[in-house]
């Protein structure tokens, strides 16, 4: 055996370093290249694992072994990665300390993997050159009717072909293929479902304009021209781009303007034409918006435009995977583009021209396990690969975008070999809303007041019981819109009916926590339930019933704080008798509870479009990129759900979800309404987001990181070691904390801890901490890779190492 192959399992077998040196090495069969996933045996019992082949050669793979110990390839799949992605893959280990096969078990979807819905189907054409063997008649007389058949007809299956000939059985066919008339391929197919994916779009968009908007292109604004023009003039290049337009600016015509750009340049016409075809990647967070997006890039681009998201069945997403691999393979075919969630930043096309990163600044481009990549990030990686722009959109751009807008002072440089340094992002603004529209005017409300008036409104003497999550200001407006046929929609970031248990006595003291982690759990109603409900942990996901009575001092007990459900009741206890607001069908909410599915949620969208639901309630989720014109009101239940969080990002969460839901109203010729309920009314983040300044937000907010040195200014890193016995995690992250102090004077890192976690203990495992900040990210990687190598950091079921954390929860 001569040929070998370096083989990298996806398993979470560690090992830093280039790819190619990566993996284990096996006898390689001559139609293995690498990029290959195949199947090999692993260790004494030979046990079969897949993997990804990231070299091929000769002895030089051995490193010593002796040839005759290397086990051969067991299996080769049809699954293949290209080279750039797997140096992609390369890039994504060492820069988030992630093991490579982890990483490339990532990239493939679960479908891909299993080739799920994958048929074997047998094409037939004719034979290149004329046969001269005798046929018998009924025979001659089929092959004469295959002769006069167009060119066109072909490549054909046997039973298709018999249908258009007369009188010609498909055994008469099979028989031509036999004698050599006809020739047979077989190629692998997969049979995906009905597409019910498309119908919920259409029917969403029925109604918005953002059907209006995908039937064709239209005029675009000064502003818009100016960013296009941008993009326009660094195709081709690497370049990154951050575009900042408020809601409802026309963001994403100037995305579908930039691809239109892209494609021209692949005209044959075109003298600037390069030699290749050229794709695109759009990435949204959420998969309520992708139905949304999708189905403005079909209408302008047709069946060039492939889905990937995990709302897909298995065989629809294997069927869209292999529909990008093999239209990109072509040079020619026929999908070009790829709308989907974080994932499809790993579509397997080739030749990229343009990556898009709407709502960059989302959380939700952020994995939260192993590997712990953020989307943003890698799509800006693989356009420098691809050497192509990217654009970043948003309204409320995260603080790393937007300071990368600015020349960086020296100190926030990063070195060459990393992402882009500051200075090159390019930015361009959209400070208006296109057409007619116009930002809705934003009310903030105090809690306080609001309770206060509510008092002096009740009857003298008359005790209201009930918690009154919705204020009077509210209250009224909502009451105002639905008698003028418009639609509310309200956001509260927080699940479940209460959010705090408790026991009534004051002197008992006595709280329902999670019995495995460092938190309260949350009372969730089902009606299907004997006892009408039960409580959960948001984090560990165990659930309990609601105790009688207090365990303590057998009391009574309390469910108190606010929740989604909570919300609903209330809706639809004050509304229901007077405008027929009612769960399920004329009020619809939208959480993490109500929305189990992909389809959960593109039905709901869809009935809200269609103006069937008047009233949508819902967390984060609905609180971005959704664009209906009959939304006249839009009401913030609490703005301060995210200000209390012990994370140096709470302001600026707090301040992008007050600024992107409240750009949900006015969206038709009704300038709309916004009413915030909060109990810090002067808060810098509420009152500048009811301002829709985002710029003086983010200098504000700025100036208040780089006199606390911590990111964007500085660069974040951060170790948690868990485990079941809080011993051997304090233990574990005062070993790493101690390790990375060796490197504190040479490479100006700062380290802190160890120290417990904000929630101290998940699952029954403890959780120590350490953090890690310096002026590079290089600085950082270098530590991390020195630990790496010599195996005292490695990412695993009780080290998790998040490089750039988004959270600190």
């Amino acid at each position: 055996m001569t040929r070998f192959a370096r083989v990298v399992v996806e398993r979470g077998i560690d090992r830093a370093g280039d790819s190619a040196d990566a993996g284990l090495t096996y006898g390689a069969p001559d139609d293995v290249h690498p990029g290959q996933r195949v199947v090999v045996p692993l260790g004494r019992g030979d046990k079969l694992a897949a993997g990804i082949v990231v070299a091929i050669g000769g002895a030089e793979l051995l490193a010593g072994l002796s040839a005759s110990r290397v086990k051969p390839i067991a299996r080769v799949t049809p699954v293949t990665l290209t080279p750039l992605i797997v140096k992609l893959a390369s890039w994504m280990s060492d820069y988030y300390v992630a093991p490579l096969g982890m990483v490339f078990g990532t990239m493939l979807p679960a479908a891909v993997k299993k080739q799920t819905g994958t048929k074997t189907r047998v094409y037939v054409d004719r034979a290149p050159v004329a046969i001269d063997t005798p046929l018998p008649k009924r025979l001659a007389r089929a092959w004469e009717q295959v002769q006069a058949l167009p060119a066109e007809a072909f490549p054909t299956t046997p039973r298709a072909l018999a249908m258009m000939l007369d009188g010609v059985t498909e055994s008469a066919v099979k028989k031509l293929i036999e004698n050599g008339h006809l020739l047979a391929t077989s190629k692998q197919e997969v049979q995906e479902s009905r597409d019910w994916l498309m119908d919920c779009a259409n029917a969403q968009n029925a109604s918005s304009t953002g059907s209006a908007q995908a039937a064709g292109p239209l005029a675009l604004t000064e502003h818009q021209t100016a960013a296009l023009d941008r993009v326009a003039g660094t195709l081709g290049t690497f370049a990154v781009h951050c575009l900042h337009g408020v809601t409802g600016s026309g963001k994403t015509e100037v995305y579908l303007r930039a691809i239109e750009a892209m494609l021209a340049r692949d005209n044959p016409h075109n003298p600037h034409n390069p030699a290749h075809t050229s794709t695109a990647i759009m990435l949204v967070p959420e998969i309520a918006l992708t139905p949304q997006t999708a189905s403005r890039f079909t209408a302008r681009f047709g069946d060039r435009v492939a889905v990937l998201h995990s709302g897909l069945t298995a065989s629809q997403r294997h069927g869209q995977w292999l529909a990008c691999a093999q239209g990109s393979d072509s040079g020619g075919g026929r999908v070009r583009i790829v709308v989907g969630a974080r994932s499809a930043i790993f579509a397997p096309l080739r030749n990229v021209g343009l990556i898009v990163v709407d709502e960059e600044h989302d959380s939700s481009y952020k994995q939260d396990q192993l590997p712990r990549y953020h989307g943003r990030d890698v799509a800006i990686k693989r356009a420098q690969l691809e050497g192509c722009p990217v654009i970043l959109g948003s309204a409320t751009p995260s603080l790393e975008t937007w300071a990368n807008t600015k020349q960086a002072p020296p100190s926030a440089n990063a070195p060459a070999g990393t992402l882009p340094s500051a200075s090159k992002y390019i930015l361009s603004s959209l400070p208006a809303r296109v057409g007619q529209a116009r930002l809705p005017p934003v009310q903030i409300v105090d809690l306080a007041d609001e309770r206060r008036l509510r008092a002096l409104v009740q009857p003298e003497g008359w005790r209201d019981r009930h918690l009154h999550l919705i204020g009077p200001t509210l209250e009224d407006a909502i009451g105002q819109t639905l008698t003028g046929k418009g639609q509310v929609l309200l956001l509260l970031n927080r699940r479940g009916y209460a959010n705090y248990i408790c026991c009534t006595d004051p002197k008992c003291g006595w709280v329902m926590q999670c019995e495995h982690c460092d938190v309260t759990t949350v009372y969730h109603i089902d009606r299907r339930l004997k006892a009408g409900g039960f409580v959960r942990c948001h984090h560990c996901l165990a659930e309990l019933t609601l105790p009688a009575s207090c365990p303590e001092c057998k009391k009574t007990i309390n469910t108190f704080g606010l929740g989604t459900q909570r919300v609903e009741a209330e809706l639809e206890r004050k509304f229901g008798p007077s405008h027929a607001l009612a769960m399920g069908t004329t009020l619809l909410r939208l959480d993490g509870d109500s929305m189990q599915t992909a389809r959960d949620y593109f039905t709901a969208l869809s009935r809200f479009a269609s103006g069937q639901a008047r009233v949508l309630l819902g967390t984060q989720m609905i609180a971005k990129g959704l664009d209906y014109p009959g939304v006249r009101l839009v009401g913030v239940i609490s703005a301060d759900t995210s200000l209390s969080f012990p994370d140096f990002r709470a302001a600026e969460r707090t301040f992008q979800l007050v600024a992107q839901v409240a750009g949900r109203a006015g969206r038709g010729k009704d300038p709309g309404r916004v009413i915030v309920q909060t109990a810090n009314p002067q808060e810098p983040a509420i009152v500048l987001a009811a301002r829709h300044d985002y710029v003086r937000f983010a200098d504000f907010e700025l100036a208040q990181r780089t006199e606390s040195g911590l990111p964007p200014i500085k660069r974040m890193a951060r170790v948690v070691c868990r485990d079941v016995v809080l011993a051997k995690a304090q233990n574990a992250a005062a070993e790493i904390a101690g390790l990375l102090r060796e490197f504190e004077a040479d490479l100006g890192l700062r380290v802190v801890g160890p120290m417990p976690c904000a929630i101290a203990r998940i699952g029954d495992h403890h959780r120590i901490e350490v953090q890690v900040t310096a002026n590079s990210r290089t600085a950082i990687q270098r530590a991390f890779a020195s630990l790496r190598e010599q195996g005292l950091l490695v990412s695993d079921a009780h080290t998790a190492v998040d490089v750039d954390p988004i959270a600190l929860l």
